[in-house]
């Protein structure tokens, strides 16, 4: 049998105490501060900010100081993308004056938009242009510096285990790797055994991601690529306790917070979306906060009909929409399998 206890064990970065080792995933448009606040209380180990950009972070620009506020959680990680080594270094004083614990690098993300501005997981095409940013992040802040990749740009570039190892020189205190390269996107299966060749390269802590959203696939790929923790994406949608699930199950214990019954999960996603209100205002949040509001349907109340649903995700009345939640979930004649979801 596969052992997960590893995961229930802190991890030290320095001055940094990690309180288990299920991380939720940094994920654009996902991981605000309402998110991450319920990660957090379900027992995730670690949370990271949406990826922020370092130029337009630097810059001042409208909506970024949100992205890296405090949410006053133990520790608070913040990611930034860019390619500009200046930017880079002024966005993570600019994080760290904000009260970042930690700082990521995002050298993983496939996003068109991303690598055609050669940030995210392009990076990965230059390696010495990958290290001045390291280090212009490095050299700006005292707080530890962590780096997110994938196994490399496409299959004949697998060179993570170089960029980990070149990034452990410069300073970097742990990497992170999702175990398909950028041009795979999100196409078939995590390759997990790949990132052993990654761990066998670096001597900091390794970070395992990729297809994991149950404490088995957790304990199969520290089994297979012998990470030292485990960062769990995509799994999160409509289900904010999934990596709080895992570490629970590692420390055999139950998951805190988790809604047991139809009418305490229509009150959990109501306050979450108020919570989305509070925080980017009326006009804004009803239009962010649909794509929760849609996976908390998809995962938990497949019987929706058409027309319900379809009034959820498209009306611009708070009262209405959360009127709706509640007929939705609180009338479900059976319970919704809440924690299965995870």
């Amino acid at each position: 049998m596969l052992d997960l206890t590893k995961l229930a064990s802190p991890l030290d970065m320095g001055r940094v105490r990690i309180r288990n080792r299920a991380f939720l995933a940094p994920m654009s448009g996902i991981t605000d501060e309402p998110f991450r606040q319920r990660a957090y209380a379900h027992g995730a180990g670690l949370v990271v900010s949406e990826m922020v950009a370092s130029g337009e972070l630097a810059r001042g620009r409208p909506g970024c100081g949100l992205r890296i506020r405090h949410s006053g959680l133990p520790v608070h990680m913040v990611q930034l993308a860019g390619r500009e080594a200046v930017h880079m270094a002024e966005g993570a004083r600019i994080a760290a004056g904000e009260g970042a614990d930690i700082i990521d690098i995002n050298m993983g993300c496939p996003a068109k938009k991303v690598t055609g501005g050669y940030a995210g997981s392009a990076l990965m095409r230059d390696l010495d242009h990958a290290l001045s940013l390291i280090e212009a992040v490095v050299g700006a802040v005292e707080v530890p510096v962590t780096v997110k990749m994938r196994l490399g740009w496409d299959e004949s570039a697998l060179n993570a285990p170089v960029l980990a190892r070149r990034a452990e020189q410069a300073g970097v205190q742990m990497v992170t790797v999702h175990g398909r390269t950028r041009c795979q996107f999100y196409q078939g299966k995590a390759d997990w055994r790949a990132i052993a060749r990654i761990k066998q390269a670096v001597s900091i802590p390794v970070v395992a991601n990729g297809d994991v959203g149950s404490p088995a696939e957790a304990a199969m790929i520290l089994d297979q690529s012998g990470a030292d923790a485990v960062m769990i994406g995509r799994a999160h949608y409509g289900v904010p306790w999934t990596a709080g699930s895992i570490a629970a199950g590692a420390a055999k214990e139950a998951t805190p917070g988790v809604p047991e019954s139809p009418q305490a999960l229509a009150d959990y996603v109501v306050a979450h979306y108020q919570d989305m209100l509070s925080l980017y205002g009326i006009e804004s949040g009803v239009r962010q906060a649909r794509k929760h509001l849609g996976w908390y349907l998809d995962r938990h109340a497949a019987g929706v009909v058409d027309e319900q649903r379809k009034a959820i995700l498209t009306c611009f009345e708070p009262v209405r929409v959360i009127a709706a939640l509640r007929e939705v979930f609180s009338s479900a004649a059976e319970p919704m399998n809440l924690r299965s979801a995870a």
